[in-house]
């Protein structure tokens, strides 16, 4: 069995209405209803921060966290500690709003979507990811740019793909000059992107933020937050983006990224983006130019070396991970229903052939929503899965409400139940639960299930 590592993923929503519904009154609804009578968690007692008042959100007993975030409805995985309970939970997010909409009567005039754009505003959210990532580990300078160009590149393996670009807003009037400069994109997120590393995330989003915030041990323990990722509808993409990255990491703690820097990884983001054909041309540090598709190889080559049998998931992401870089660098059509950007812009060019409308109608941003539908019976991108033995529905109802086994989610969990049962107030947090007249149990250990965590302490401003 290969190194442990504790993964989560954050998704904001984005929300569709009827009129004369509001956006802000059904988030609010789904949120009240989530939590209503303790049915999937505790809702907060105490403010968390100064954007996060009492009553904004809370912890599920699946060991993930709903609150409202700047506009929209953020749900949290719980600590996984594999990329497929990460696919599993991050579904169980799709099943608790679907299952909200259905209880409140709102099903068919009102849509959640999983996407990280609105295209009438050009207004940005995100999907953000978490890694654990040992105290350890040795972040030379030549690891830290050999993961920030592999962090860049991957876009290719899973971006989400786009309508336009974000300045779509200010071309509406003019489709056809929109049409000729930027008719799709390979990442939603890549025209948001302003810094290679940066320590916070609204207002100068970074491909590595580097704000030092473990919730956990900090004597043992970093967490690694990307925001500059895409949210996935395609298993297999969520899966690729997941273990693909999980294997830097890996190889990071073993000193064994190889020697490759981008000289400009920000602006080769944006520009790969709008290259939806081979080849990719990105150019080195040193000033070569050289080929996504082959750099990502030499990645992936390092992570057969040194892992390739280790276990069934590590080898199940290095074969998808092969089969993706091959048929990229000869033919990107073979990935429809395994690749997001590939199998959406295959699915919008048969409609504006069959409908005779060019990439800058809204006809086709509409689509582009559909195919980020939460609503399995909806969802365009779904419907053309190659789900490849990934697909975990039958999994998604117990997931909406049991935590993963094997990692801390359970003993918060555990402890969530237990004050379920009973008056009283609590505080909850990720790396800690306090109720009245108990002392505060501390789960600084991401892998610790048991709440066996008591003799921690909390050291200010380290959490």
């Amino acid at each position: 069995m290969g190194p442990r590592r504790i993964t989560g993923i954050e998704t904001e929503y984005g929300c569709l209405v009827d009129p004369p519904l509001q956006v802000s009154e059904v988030i609010r609804a789904v949120r009240d209803w989530i939590f209503q009578e303790q049915r999937f968690g505790l809702i907060d007692l105490h403010d968390r921060d100064w954007d996060e008042p009492a009553g904004n959100g809370g912890f599920l007993f699946n060991g993930g966290r709903v609150y409202l975030d700047m506009g929209h409805l953020e749900y949290c995985t719980p600590e996984c500690a594999t990329v497929r309970d990460v696919l599993r939970f991050d579904r169980a997010g799709d099943l608790l709003l679907n299952q909200a909409l259905g209880a409140l009567g709102l099903l068919g005039r009102v849509t959640f979507v999983r996407n990280n754009i609105d295209h009438y505003t050009g207004a940005t959210f995100g999907c953000h990811e978490n890694y654990s990532l040992l105290r350890s580990a040795p972040l030379t300078s030549k690891n830290v740019l050999s993961l920030l160009a592999f962090l860049t590149l991957r876009g290719l393996l899973c971006g989400a793909g786009r309508v336009g670009s974000s300045q779509a807003p200010r071309l509406r009037q003019d489709a056809g000059r929109r049409a000729e400069e930027h008719p799709f994109q390979i990442s939603q997120r890549a025209d948001y992107i302003q810094n290679d590393f940066f320590e916070w995330v609204q207002h100068n989003r970074a491909i590595i933020n580097t704000r030092d915030e473990p919730l956990a041990d900090p004597r043992l323990y970093r967490r690694l937050h990307l925001i500059h990722g895409d949210t996935n509808v395609l298993p297999a993409s969520l899966f690729l983006k997941v273990g693909t990255t999980r294997l830097m990491f890996d190889l990071l703690e073993e000193d064994d990224l190889p020697a490759l820097a981008l000289q400009d990884p920000v602006g080769a983001f944006r520009q790969l983006s709008r290259i939806l054909r081979p080849p990719w041309p990105v150019r080195l540090a040193d000033g070569a130019m050289g080929d996504a598709i082959e750099i990502l190889s030499q990645y992936r080559s390092r992570a057969v070396r040194r892992f390739e049998g280790r276990d069934e998931e590590t080898d199940a992401i290095l074969g998808l991970w092969g089969r993706v870089l091959s048929e990229l660098g000869s033919d990107p059509s073979r990935l429809v229903g395994v690749v997001d950007w590939v199998t959406k812009e295959h699915l919008l060019r048969i409609f504006s052939e069959g409908e005779g409308v060019d990439w800058g109608d809204p006809w086709l941003e509409a689509q582009d929503l559909e195919y980020h539908s939460v609503d399995p019976d909806r969802c365009l991108g779904l419907a053309l899965a190659d789900l490849g033995g990934m697909w975990v529905s039958d999994q998604l109802p117990e997931a909406c409400i049991s935590p993963p086994g094997d990692t801390r989610a359970g003993a918060r969990s555990a402890l969530m139940r237990r004050i379920a049962k009973g008056p009283g107030g609590y505080v909850l947090d990720w790396d800690s639960v306090q109720w009245d007249g108990e002392e505060r149990t501390y789960l600084l250990d991401p892998f610790d299930s048991t709440a066996r965590g008591r003799e921690g302490t909390r050291r200010p401003g380290e959490f």
